[in-house]
């Protein structure tokens, strides 16, 4: 384990548990948010070689130009 893990674990043992309770569920929600951002980023790259032929066409490139 790293030196900062290790330093966080110092400092939650200290927290009394009611604290602790917060600063899990805090971990969870950021842990939330990033399975979300996993979810939103390999959706965008499923979609990207469909979508692709939509935005590289001729039609649209003149719209690039504008």
């Amino acid at each position: 384990m790293s030196a900062k893990a290790e330093q966080l674990l110092e400092k939650l043992k200290v927290l009394p548990p009611e604290r602790r309770a917060e600063v899990e569920d805090f971990v969870d929600f950021l842990q939330s948010r990033e399975d979300d951002r996993r979810l939103v980023e390999a959706a965008a790259r499923a979609t990207e070689p469909t979508l692709r032929a939509v935005w590289d066409n001729d039609q649209d490139a003149a719209y690039d130009r504008l």
